[in-house]
């Protein structure tokens, strides 16, 4: 099967590539050589980058930020991040990650990703985002658009 690389996948591609329910937004890409360690696998680190990338995406798609810079865009802080490996993956190896918005309370969501290939789940990782406003001190209440996106399209639940 051929991916295109970085784009958002259909989720019958997504099922396809091994990608569990509930899991609906996801791309997938490559292993490159610099992403390698003395062991000739994945760098642990690296997996992190993958989840950012696969977060920005996912933050555009939504609606959520579109990352062009205006003052009175949300101010997104990544407040925890956790990954666990479960196998390696090697250079020019086709991967997908995936994500969703799994809760959300008043000011911040959680998410969850995984990183499949070959039938296999390679990584799965959880992450906490705040709403923050400019001065990077104020939490901000989530809008009711944020709310609508993460549990319409993701089955997120609020989590009190």
């Amino acid at each position: 099967m051929t991916l295109p690389f970085l784009t958002p996948l259909p989720v019958d591609a997504l099922r396809r590539a091994g990608v569990p329910e509930p899991f609906g937004f996801g791309h997938a890409d490559k292993v490159r050589f610099h992403e390698l360690d003395v062991l000739d696998h994945v760098n642990n680190a690296r997996y992190l980058s993958w989840f950012e990338t696969l977060r920005i995406a996912y933050l555009r798609a939504y609606g959520i930020s579109d990352y062009a810079g205006r003052e009175d865009r949300p101010v997104l802080v990544l407040k925890s991040v956790a990954v666990d490996y479960h196998a390696p993956l090697h250079l020019e190896d086709v991967y997908v990650v995936a994500g969703r918005t799994r809760a959300y309370r008043t000011t911040s969501w959680s998410m969850e990703y995984g990183v499949y290939a070959g039938g296999r789940c390679c990584a799965t990782s959880r992450a906490v985002i705040c709403l923050m406003e400019a001065d990077f001190t104020t939490k901000r209440p989530l809008p009711d658009a944020y709310i609508a996106a993460f549990r319409d399209r993701d089955g997120a639940a609020f989590e009190g």
